[in-house]
C-alpha cells in the first residue's frame, strides 16, 4: 500500500468518526474530528495540485466543509443557514464535474 493510500484510509477513519458523532449527537467528538478531517483534505489538495486528481480532492474538501458546517448547524439549531452548506456542496459538484469532463476530453472520449 502506498503512503498516500494509507493516509487516505486514515482520513476516512476520521471522517467516519465525525459522521458517527454527528448521528449520535456526540458534539465534542464530532467537533474535534472536523480539524483532522479537513486537514487531511487540504493536504491531499496540496499534494495533488499539479495532477488531474486535484479536482477530485478539491471536491472532497468541499464535501467535508459542507458536511461539517451542516453538522454544526444541527448541533446548535442554526438550520436556517443550510443554504451555505448547499452552496459549498455545489462547488464540490462543479469541481468533480470539471475533472470528469477534462478526463473524457483528454482520453478522446465522447460524453454522449
Amino acid at each position: 500500500m502506498s503512503k498516500l493510500r494509507f493516509y487516505e484510509n486514515i482520513h476516512i477513519l476520521f471522517w467516519l468518526i465525525k459522521d458517527l458523532s454527528w448521528v449520535m449527537i456526540w458534539k465534542p467528538l464530532g467537533i474535534a474530528m472536523i480539524l483532522p478531517t479537513i486537514g487531511f483534505a487540504v493536504w491531499f489538495c496540496i499534494k495533488s495540485f499539479y495532477e488531474s486528481e486535484f479536482f477530485v480532492h478539491l471536491a472532497t474538501l468541499f464535501w467535508i466543509l459542507a458536511n461539517a458546517l451542516w453538522m454544526l448547524m444541527e448541533f446548535y439549531d442554526k438550520e436556517e443557514y443550510k443554504f451555505v452548506a448547499a452552496i459549498i456542496f455545489i462547488a464540490g459538484l462543479v469541481s468533480v464535474s470539471y475533472y470528469i469532463i477534462k478526463e473524457f476530453k483528454e482520453e478522446g472520449k465522447n460524453l454522449y
